[in-house]
């Protein structure tokens, strides 16, 4: 029977399946180099995927951590504005001759509101003379011969020392009683 139409190969009746189609459809799902081919290609692409994921992951945490970080800062410096605010009224005035007295006077309150902002923040002053001295937050620049002083006992302090909660900040400079 001829038809003067081409063949559609879509619409072809399907017939029985030649065996070579058979063999090679079973070599590609039995073929274990195939198979692990496949794992490792889904694997590698695994892998590749959750590195993109932590490097995008690291990259948003270092952002928000620079991000907090300026805001912490930002908080800090609003809060020392008032302070060098003030310390620009004290220059204006020493230049326009002011009064000594009150000119340290101004100053006295300046140091005072740099110090409440600085313990508002957390920021404490090692306690020195009359204590005895601790390497871990004093430095010894020297010593002297005090009588009346225990041996280790802080007699002056050259440089105040601070800490921040546990940490220090900066040691205390003094000088230690040596009997």
């Amino acid at each position: 029977m001829f038809h003067d139409e081409p063949i559609d190969e879509a619409r072809r009746p399907a017939g029985p399946a030649s065996h070579d189609d058979d063999d090679s459809a079973k070599r590609a799902t039995s073929d274990p180099d195939d198979a692990h081919a496949r794992e490792i290609a889904e694997l590698n692409d695994r892998l590749l995927r959750t590195a993109a994921e932590f490097d995008n992951y690291r990259k948003r945490t270092d952002r928000e951590k620079r991000e907090w970080s300026d805001a912490a800062a930002m908080d800090v410096i609003r809060d020392f504005l008032p302070a060098l605010d003030d310390l620009d009224r004290a220059l204006a005035a020493s230049e326009k001759g002011a009064d000594g007295g009150a000119l340290r006077k101004g100053v006295e309150l300046i140091r005072q509101k740099l110090t409440q902002t600085l313990e508002k923040r957390g920021l404490r002053a090692i306690p020195t003379v009359g204590a005895m001295f601790d390497p871990k937050l004093h430095e010894a620049i020297g010593h002297d011969v005090v009588p009346g002083k225990k041996d280790g006992e802080i007699t002056v302090e050259l440089q105040r020392g601070y800490t921040l909660g546990d940490r220090l900040v900066r040691a205390a400079m003094v000088k230690v009683a040596k009997a």
